[in-house]
């Protein structure tokens, strides 16, 4: 460690030579003073890389898979970790078997907002068969790429957190704002019994917290991809019916003719959107999203179905992303009108439809602008870690951020990963291990500039330092 230097300021507030303007300059002296005691971390050894990445393959090795993750198993050794750092640890179950674990590095300022930064415990399914390496094997090929289900999506996010914890630790650093680090299950299948109800709660509301983190999207090429809003899902099931009849007969209005109508028109809509995405005009999280996801129709038989009878009912369902930019009543009238008129013996009903508005009917979305301090905030600490930054963007998918947006909170979609093929959800899912360190740096840099942030107005020094 460096020498540290004892510099001692009085301050006498009751002094009438003492103006506004030099009592700011004093703090701003005492500030950078303090900074400048902390030095640099040093990189990590090669016995502290082995160390890092042992851990990492720790944490992928644990089945946390859905539809039955082994949350026990991964609670316990992310206390482990917490304890080792001297973290405070929470743990909450709004449903039980289902742990929300959170921890805690108290900032020397309490009554500066918190930061937090999310990541969720459960991930997809895997289909053994397909992947080269065992899905919760993590094992590290020759190009030092390692292969788990969760090496993109999210685990490695929630370690970096924690290895930027004990890298700060370690050289002493002190943050200012409270830092929370959250580990919630179930987003793999919608977060209702993890995030949502713990960004209901008091528990939430408790820990004071301005801005969260939370995951995002490996980038193809070395620019990191940052997102401040995400689609909406709408899960939508059209339903046609009409008088059954021979086979053989030409009816009009029959239930499966009507259905073929709808979604010839869903296609060409879903054409339009997607011709936008490949000339270039717009990216995929700005336009609407519409896929089939399944169709269901016939009178089934004991050899598959009766070939000479057309049914009277038939379905269709359709995966629709909304973006929050887009006005959704615009969508509405057109399911209604077009996809599936009532008229044409056609009904329909959502499965699943969020907002895209929060509780004040803003759209959800986190300002990119000035107004925002923690996006420029986040944008230099990245640079000062040597990362190239993309044209921000919004979220293809839904993750758990939908959640803290609803409740009028700004949240930042970020997983730094730059140049390895986007594998989320994806069979052979894997990290090279240089870039799960190298974000690490990352979010030590972001860390630092988070939590000794102090906005423009206020006293950097609370009364029990003065």
């Amino acid at each position: 460690m460096g020498t540290m230097r004892l510099i001692t300021i009085t301050v006498r507030y009751g002094d009438s030579h003492c103006s506004p303007c030099q009592r700011v300059i004093v703090h701003l002296l005492l500030f950078s003073s303090l900074l400048s005691f902390t030095n640099p971390t040093p990189s990590p050894t090669q016995d502290e890389q082995s160390q890092i990445i042992s851990r990492f393959q720790e944490y992928l090795r644990i089945n946390t898979s859905q539809p039955s993750p082994n949350y026990k198993k991964s609670t316990q050794f992310i206390l482990s970790l917490a304890e080792s750092l001297s973290l405070e640890t929470q743990v909450i179950e709004f449903v039980q078997g289902k742990p929300l674990v959170i921890l805690k590095w108290p900032g020397s300022d309490l009554f500066l907002p918190s930061i937090l930064l999310n990541s969720h415990t459960d991930v997809v399914p895997s289909e053994r068969s397909k992947w080269d390496y065992h899905p919760f094997g993590a094992h590290i090929d020759e190009n030092g790429n390692i292969f788990a289900r969760g090496s993109q999506d999210m685990k490695c996010v929630g370690m970096q957190y924690m290895e930027a914890v004990r890298r700060l630790k370690a050289s002493g650093f002190q943050p200012k704002r409270s830092l929370y680090l959250s580990f919630v299950p179930d987003e793999e299948i919608g977060g209702h019994d993890g995030l949502e109800k713990l960004a209901q709660s008091d528990v939430f509301k408790n820990m004071n917290v301005d801005i969260v983190l939370d995951e995002g999207l490996a980038s193809p090429n070395e620019n990191y991809r940052l997102f401040y809003g995400e689609r909406m899902p709408w899960w939508l099931v059209i339903k046609a019916t009409g008088a059954p009849g021979h086979g053989a007969k030409l009816y009009d209005n029959s239930a499966i003719e009507n259905l073929f109508k709808s979604i010839e028109s869903i296609r060409r809509f879903r054409a339009s959107q997607f011709d936008l995405v490949k000339a270039g005009l717009k990216g995929e999280g700005e336009v609407i999203s519409v896929n089939m996801a399944f169709l269901k129709a016939g009178t089934p038989s004991p050899t598959g179905f009766v070939m000479n009878l057309q049914p009277s009912e038939a379905e269709a369902g359709f995966d629709i992303r909304i973006p929050p930019t887009v006005n959704a009543e615009f969508l509405e009238k057109r399911i209604a009108e077009e996809w599936a008129p009532a008229s044409q013996n056609m009904s329909f009903e959502f499965k699943q439809k969020g907002s895209t508005q929060d509780y004040r009917g803003r759209p959800l979305i986190t300002a990119t602008d000035r107004s925002n301090p923690w996006w420029a905030l986040l944008v230099e600490a990245i640079k000062k870690a040597n990362g190239k930054i993309g044209k921000p963007e919004i979220f293809p998918a839904a993750t758990d951020s939908l959640y803290f947006r609803q409740q009028g909170l700004r949240a930042i979609g970020f997983s730094p990963m730059a140049n390895p093929p986007v594998l989320l959800h994806d069979h052979n899912e894997f990290l090279n291990q240089a870039e799960y360190l190298k974000g690490i740096d990352v979010y030590e840099s972001i860390i630092k500039a988070y939590t000794s942030y102090i906005p423009p107005g206020r006293d950097s020094l609370s009364r029990d330092e003065l």
